[in-house]
């Protein structure tokens, strides 16, 4: 999906079939295909000075807008939405400084730490990990994280 806002006080820089970045003075906000639409008003990411913020990533499939059947697939789906936003911006994971993780259930934490070994490499980021009483969709777990800019 691609959704395109234009008013006096923003301006279209770049138009490509899956991405456009708004200008809006210091701020920029980027709309993409690779990852799955907001379910509210918020950014997929954000870039504040030499950090990239993402909003938490839903264990949403872009392509179906579903949300992936089991826990360790949602754990995945939310890294891999993570990765598709830092590929964007010409970035990796090792790029990213912070992670920020909640859980539907604490007991999914060690295979969460068996997940993050197949998608992040030492130094690992800083990690803080919350059980929640519930996530939006009902999802299992949801994902955010911080990176620094090259």
């Amino acid at each position: 999906m691609i959704i395109i806002f234009i008013n006096n006080n923003k301006k279209l820089l770049t138009a490509l079939s899956y991405m456009f970045i708004v200008k809006e003075e210091h701020k920029e906000v980027i709309y993409m295909q690779t990852v799955p639409s907001a379910i509210g008003p918020y950014s997929a990411y954000r870039k504040a000075g030499n950090l990239l913020f993402t909003s938490g990533q839903l264990p949403i499939d872009p392509k179906t807008n579903q949300l992936e059947d089991n826990f360790s697939d949602q754990c995945k789906r939310s890294l891999m939405n993570i990765q598709s936003i830092l590929e964007q911006e010409n970035l990796k994971m090792e790029d990213i400084v912070k992670v920020t993780v909640l859980l539907k259930d604490l007991s999914y934490f060690e295979e969460v730490n068996r997940l993050f070994e197949e998608f992040f490499q030492k130094p690992y980021p800083t990690r803080t990990a919350f059980e929640v009483s519930k996530l939006p969709k009902n999802a299992l777990i949801e994902i955010e994280a911080i990176a620094f800019l090259k």
